[in-house]
């Protein structure tokens, strides 16, 4: 097999049949042409064009051990050089969204290195779920397919003395096995991009569980196509609301659907199963096959090219309406550029003290990468805040791209709204854009969506304070003031 196009991409999922619900319809209609998914779509067919172009296929594949083209996401790294490349071909791809779209192929891809690679960590189970994730791993980066995942559960009673009742599910759980494979009934939260996808890949939620009996149908792990009987994507309110790049330049092309996963009695291929009941597996699976590790690689290295672009935003903001002699503005701006330097410091420092990891894998060292997966969330809206302020009430006299078509009151527009060096169009196309990435539903969505992307902030500081190794600082001022008795 070899590399997809964009079109071969747009046929399959037209082709695809899955079960998809949005305005309480199901859709029959192609998706690349429906009104909420045909922007993404198309978005994201540009990018496995991207994979053929002669000035970036050589970045963007590698050749595998049957001499055909992988995506270079697919790549597991055996060399810090495999590490660097694997990071310049997910920022190649994701400044073609300005880093808007979070789950563009290479993200999943890039899970299903790491799982494919770490396999036998799930042999813990049997042998075939090991050999089941390895041939996944494969069959996957053979066909070039898409992928989304889902881990959230419901958000029913989230306090921690909560055990669901199991004669009345609501998240996802094993209910039956039998010589087909198992079957799973309940919901999933956030399966991104579910509609537009071939497959999804279901995982643990992260939660470890207690080792008792009860919580055995909840420990499973496995991957569908898209269609399979049973399979149903709830969809939220779309935010491409079919208006022009003009007026929705971000919402039009990279708007990313959230969907509600439901799994009504659906088996499970014994083929497609990876986990199912052990609950020492799924406690230990993240951990051991160093998922943290190069995923969060890949994000913070595309989350450079969105502070990137948030800052050329603020610039030309700056530039357009003359506010560059404020010392506001510059300290402002100042903020920004010390956060973007830190995180290229961050992953750089990730890949300088990568080491290969028990399963021959160059893994990046953790440390930093979680340092920087705690401060982005709260980076990110501080960002966002600074447009608003840069903008000010700009952001709010908006015209729309009909506006200025009109014979009526366009050529007024453009008169009034203008700016030193740009009409009064230019300037609000600009403008809109800045309100796209800010204030509107996408740029809200943007902003919770970085928020929460690692999970509870709260909790991964904690986590982080736990597991860092700071046992050497302790010593060393036991030793100074072991030292300075001695003097006395």
């Amino acid at each position: 097999m070899a590399i997809a196009t964009g079109q071969d991409y747009i046929k399959r999922i037209d082709e695809l049949g899955a079960e998809i619900w949005f305005e309480g319809q199901k859709i029959t209609e192609k998706l690349s042409t429906h009104k909420a998914f045909k922007g993404l779509i198309h978005s994201q067919a540009a990018l496995y064009d991207l994979q053929h172009h002669p000035d970036y296929q050589k970045l963007l594949t590698y050749e595998t051990e049957s001499k055909d083209l992988a995506a270079t996401a697919y790549l597991p790294p055996k060399t810090k050089e495999d590490l660097e490349k694997k990071r310049l071909a997910v920022q190649t791809i994701a400044k073609q969204s300005f880093g808007m779209l979070g789950r563009s192929p290479e993200y999943m891809n890039t899970v299903l290195m790491t799982l494919g690679t770490s396999a036998d960590c799930l042999k813990g189970q049997n042998e075939q779920c090991a050999e089941n994730m390895r041939n996944y791993y494969r069959y996957i980066r053979d066909h070039d397919l898409s992928l989304t995942h889902t881990f959230i559960l419901p958000q029913t009673n989230r306090s921690s003395f909560h055990i669901e009742d199991p004669d009345s599910i609501i998240a996802a759980r094993i209910i039956d096995q039998n010589e087909k494979g198992i079957v799973i009934h309940g919901a999933r939260l956030l399966a991104t991009q579910g509609p537009t996808t071939d497959e999804i890949l279901v995982f643990p939620s992260g939660a470890q569980l207690p080792h008792n009996s009860f919580f055995e149908p909840m420990a499973f792990a496995f991957a569908l196509p898209s269609n399979t009987p049973g399979l149903k994507y709830v969809c939220r309110e779309s935010f491409d609301y079919g208006k022009s790049a003009f007026d929705h330049p971000l919402g039009s092309r990279f708007e990313e659907m959230d969907t509600i996963v439901i799994f009504d009695h659906v088996t499970v291929p014994w083929d497609r199963v990876f986990l199912h009941g052990n609950i020492e597996v799924n406690n230990r699976l993240y951990k051991e096959s160093d998922f943290a590790a190069h995923t969060i690689h890949l994000i913070l290295s595309k989350n450079i090219i969105k502070i990137e672009f948030l800052l050329g935003l603020m610039e030309s903001m700056i530039r357009t309406i003359k506010i560059g002699e404020y010392q506001h503005v510059h300290e402002k701006i100042t903020e920004c550029l010390i956060a973007l330097e830190t995180f290229k410091g961050l992953v750089l420092s990730s890949e300088h003290s990568a080491s290969l990891n028990k399963w021959g894998v160059m893994t990046p060292d953790i440390k930093p990468l979680e340092a920087g997966s705690i401060y982005y969330p709260k980076l990110y809206p501080r960002l966002i805040e600074i447009i608003k302020l840069l903008g000010a009430s700009g952001l709010m006299s908006l015209p729309t791209e009909a506006d200025f078509k009109s014979p009526e009151i366009g050529d007024a527009l453009r008169h009034y709204l203008q700016t030193p060096d740009s009409n009064g169009e230019e300037k609000v196309r600009l403008f809109r854009l800045a309100w796209d990435a800010s204030l509107s539903a996408f740029g809200g969505r943007q902003e919770l969506y970085e928020r929460f992307f690692f999970g509870d902030p709260v909790r991964k500081a904690g986590t982080f304070y736990k597991s860092y190794p700071l046992d050497d600082y302790v010593k060393d001022i036991e030793r100074f003031l072991h030292s300075s008795e001695q003097k006395n």
